[in-house]
């Protein structure tokens, strides 16, 4: 392993750890000392992506990633949502078992995973993706998701609900005083 620092090709290695989907290594560098980390992931089988025009391509995860962080790009997200995202995806795919998979179907899995994540995420993909025709098109897509939106309101799954559905927002909780099993006052 080259060392970032100063080239070298002596490094020891100084912790080894297992993560989601591979092993990090923290290292040291015998020439300078400087330490840095590198991460092993096991390289799967190719994949293999069947575009519209009928070439095939190998899949490349960085590719897909960065076109859903184009989508998300300034919405608040919590941190690491879009590459646990981008691993569900790249998962699904491989647990198919196939050797080719069609670009509609990658792309309709990334739609169908932004939309329970973020409303203006999934518009941003789906205006590349979907390739509208014109802003009346692009107009239709947007109030067919207001008009879902406001028969069942979405909430993103990183966000807990405000107040719970059978309560009313104007009810408020009462403290209520009770003595455990010691007589002593609780509340």
């Amino acid at each position: 392993m080259r060392c970032p620092y100063c080239g070298d090709e002596q490094s020891r290695v100084v912790d080894s750890r297992e993560v989601d989907d591979g092993i990090r290594r923290r290292r040291g560098c015998l020439k300078c000392g400087a330490r840095f980390t590198t991460y092993e992931r096991q390289q799967r089988r190719g994949l293999f992506v069947v575009k519209k025009d009928g070439r095939r391509e190998e899949f490349n995860r960085d590719k897909m990633a960065a076109g859903i962080r184009k989508a998300c790009e300034k919405r608040p997200m919590p941190t690491g949502t879009i590459d646990k995202l981008v691993d569900d995806i790249e998962l699904d795919l491989y647990k198919r078992g196939k050797a080719e998979v069609h670009s509609s179907l990658i792309g309709d899995m990334v739609s169908e995973r932004l939309l329970d994540l973020d409303l203006i995420a999934y518009i941003r993909f789906a205006s590349v993706y979907r390739e509208y025709a014109d802003l009346a098109a692009l107009k239709q897509a947007v109030d067919r998701l207001v008009a879902e939106q406001t028969r069942v309101p979405r909430v993103p799954v990183s966000q807990l609900p405000l107040l719970p559905e059978d309560q009313p927002p104007d009810t408020r909780r009462r403290h209520i005083r009770r003595r455990n099993t010691f007589g002593i006052r609780e509340g």
